[in-house]
């Protein structure tokens, strides 16, 4: 089969010999390390592998199940970093970067309620792909809860954008900046969803300390009344 005629845009261009020369080797290496905390380009040597199974240089359902295990093989080695080493560097060196004790501890209770929809979705935003496993270990998350969204997570994953670049073939060009152009804006909702979770923590805490502080008020004029009543003649 000839190699794609039209020329690939952006950073897929770059990967184009590795994947000449590597082919599925590249997938499982560069996918493991996207999702155990490396910042490299795993996401888009899966959409590479999948326009080359498109014309017929990769089977396709090999290249979805190496993406899929090394997928699923990197966010665990990433939870055993967080699980292993995660909080004693939090405890060490947390500050510098403004993740105290006392956020972590927040951070422990949003995904005790959370954690699994956050590993399930986190491999669709760049950061949180790299870094779930990873927050998740040091979070202390359950292994036996953290298991199957990971699985299910690299199996989703695979699937979207595996089938994406297998679909797209010669139309790799149009179809790439306009997932850029979409990615930007999921970026955006995204911030202002946090966003707003934040303000909402932000106020509720607000609440509380007016709260407590007019019980300790009133617990103190109470406390004085009766410090008075008893010293009357």
């Amino acid at each position: 089969m000839s190699a794609p005629t039209a020329p690939l845009p952006g950073a897929l261009a770059g990967l184009t010999p590795l994947l000449d020369h590597y082919g599925y080797l590249a997938v499982a290496v560069l996918v493991l390390l996207d999702n155990c905390g490396i910042p490299v380009p795993g996401q888009t040597i899966l959409v590479l592998a999948s326009v080359y199974a498109g014309t017929g240089h990769l089977d396709f359902a090999a290249v979805l199940v190496i993406a899929a295990v090394a997928a699923a093989l990197g966010n665990s080695l990433g939870y055993l970093i967080g699980h292993t080493g995660g909080r004693a560097f939090v405890h060490r060196w947390g500050r510098y970067v403004l993740l105290t004790p006392a956020r972590m501890e927040r951070a422990d209770g949003f995904f005790a309620r959370h954690g699994g929809k956050v590993v399930t979705v986190a491999r669709f935003v760049d950061g949180l792909r790299q870094y779930n496993g990873i927050i998740a270990g040091t979070t202390e998350m359950p292994w036996r809860r953290f298991l199957p969204f990971n699985l299910l997570g690299a199996v989703l994953w695979t699937a979207v954008w595996g089938t994406f670049g297998f679909v797209a073939g010669e139309n790799i060009g149009t179809v790439y900046h306009t997932a850029l152009r979409y990615q930007v804006w999921f970026a955006v909702g995204l911030g202002a969803l946090v966003a707003g979770f934040l303000l909402r923590q932000v106020l509720r805490y607000r609440r509380r300390r007016r709260t407590d502080t007019g019980g300790s008020d009133g617990g103190s004029d109470g406390g004085s009344g009766s410090g008075s009543g008893g010293n009357a003649p």
